[in-house]
């Protein structure tokens, strides 16, 4: 079976052009994010700081979502999201560091 040689594209006689200069851009402003969504210095969302209280609490994900009303998945990802920002794998790490790193106040069993 021969191998056909495939089509070459022809070459055009004329010269190209240089294109044209680039013009600079204006500086895009960024939009404000809301209230909600803002991080605060210590690195965590408000809502992941009222998920880790509820958490230290000892409610159950389901327990969580259904006082904040969001759904389940929502509230599992919350907290996917603070146990990966706090280099945690389980909930006994989460709260030990969230302790030690002042997310939580000391007592915070006790209340």
């Amino acid at each position: 079976m021969a191998l056909r040689k495939r089509p070459q594209a022809k070459k055009s006689s004329k010269t190209t052009k240089a294109a044209p200069a680039a013009k600079k851009r204006k500086p895009v402003k960024l939009a404000k994010a809301s209230p909600g969504r803002t991080r605060r210095s210590d690195g965590l969302t408000p809502r992941q700081k009222e998920i880790l209280k509820l958490v230290s609490q000892g409610n159950t994900n389901r327990d969580i979502a259904r006082r904040l009303d969001i759904s389940v998945r929502t509230v599992e990802v919350h907290r996917f999201n603070l146990m990966r920002r706090l280099k945690v794998r389980n909930v006994a790490q989460l709260l030990r560091q969230a302790l030690q790193q002042g997310f939580l106040p000391k007592n915070f069993a006790f209340r």
